[in-house]
C-alpha cells in the first residue's frame, strides 16, 4: 500500500480538493486576514468573521434574511427585467450576458425589493446584488427603486437602499444614467410625504451610486471597512498627481470627513435600523 502513493505522485494523480472527504467545498471560508471560519458558524454571524470582523459580502436574500422577523417578508416587483435596449455589444453581446448572469445568480436584476417587519416595524427595504453584473445601475434598477418607493408612500412605509454597486451600467448607456434624476424625483416625493430614507453602504458603493441616492438619505450608515467612492484610488491619484491618504475611501474615512453618519457593524444593523425607523416615523 505503500507503493501506491508514491506511484500516483509519480504519475502526477491529486485528489481535486472538491472530493476530499476532509475538507468537502464550502464548509469553511478564509477572510483576507487568513482567518478560517466554518461557513456556519459564518453564517450565524451574519456573515461577520469573529476574529477580524471582516463582512463577506453577500446579497439580497442573505441581508432581507437578517433584517426581517423570522426571514419572513415579501418580495416585490420580481417580474421587472432588463432588455438590450441599445442592440450592445462589446467583446460579448448585452442579451447573452444577462442570459448568463441571470442563469448563474438565480435573479432577474441587480436589485430585489421586499417588505416585511424590522423588530416588529413594517418597512420596504431594496438591496443590491454585486453578483449580477457589479450590482450596475440600469433601466432596471432605476425603475424597481421607483416602483419601491410608490409602495412606501401608497402604504406608508419607511424605505431603505443597501447599496452595494460598481455604478452605472454601461452597456446601458444614458438610458443608466437617467435612472439617477428619476431616482431623485421619487426620493423627493418620499420626503415630501413625511418618510424617512435610509442607506447603508457595503462594499463596495462606486461610480454614480455614490455621486446620487446612496448620499441623499436622511440616515446614511455604512458597514466597517466598506470601500466607498466615484471613482477607483488610481484615476484619483493619477488625475490629482499625488498620493491619497491613508485609508482613503473606506467607510471609516468617510465618517471622518463627515459623508457618512455612523458605522454599523452587520450583527447590529437591524435593531439600528429599527431604532431609527422608530424615532423618524410620526406615529
Amino acid at each position: 500500500m505503500a507503493f501506491d502513493w508514491f506511484k500516483r505522485k509519480k504519475q502526477n494523480i491529486n485528489t481535486p480538493t472538491e472530493q476530499k472527504k476532509d475538507s468537502p467545498k464550502g464548509m469553511w471560508h478564509k477572510t483576507p486576514t487568513g482567518k478560517i471560519i466554518e461557513h456556519d458558524e459564518l453564517r450565524n454571524n451574519n456573515f461577520v468573521s469573529p476574529e477580524d470582523n471582516f463582512h463577506v459580502r453577500v446579497g439580497s436574500r442573505e441581508y432581507f434574511d437578517m433584517l426581517f422577523d423570522d426571514e419572513k417578508f415579501q418580495e416585490l416587483h420580481t417580474d421587472v427585467e432588463s432588455i438590450d435596449i441599445l442592440n450592445f455589444k462589446d467583446t460579448k453581446a448585452y442579451k447573452d450576458r444577462l442570459k448568463e448572469v441571470r442563469a448563474k445568480t438565480k435573479l432577474n436584476d441587480s436589485i430585489s425589493n421586499a417588505t416585511g417587519n424590522v423588530n416588529g416595524a413594517p418597512m420596504v427595504i431594496s438591496v443590491m446584488d454585486f453578483a449580477f453584473i457589479g450590482g450596475s445601475l440600469g433601466s432596471v434598477m432605476g425603475e424597481k427603486i421607483r416602483r419601491a418607493i410608490d409602495y412606501a408612500i401608497e402604504h406608508r412605509l419607511p424605505y431603505m437602499i443597501i447599496c452595494q454597486s460598481g455604478g452605472a451600467r454601461m452597456q446601458e448607456a444614458a438610458y443608466s444614467l437617467m435612472q439617477l434624476a428619476k431616482v431623485q424625483a421619487k426620493l423627493a416625493q418620499l420626503s415630501e410625504k413625511g418618510l424617512p430614507y435610509i442607506a447603508y453602504l457595503t462594499d463596495p458603493t462606486f461610480g454614480g451610486i455614490t455621486a446620487s441616492f446612496a448620499m441623499t438619505a436622511d440616515i446614511i450608515m455604512a458597514e466597517p471597512g466598506a470601500l466607498i467612492g466615484f471613482a477607483g484610488p488610481r484615476v484619483i491619484r493619477e488625475t490629482i498627481g499625488r498620493d491619497l491618504p491613508e485609508g482613503f475611501q473606506t467607510s471609516e474615512f468617510l465618517l471622518e470627513k463627515g459623508f457618512v453618519d455612523f458605522i454599523v457593524k452587520r450583527t447590529q444593523v437591524k435593531e439600528t435600523v429599527s431604532k431609527a425607523v422608530k424615532l423618524l416615523v410620526k406615529q
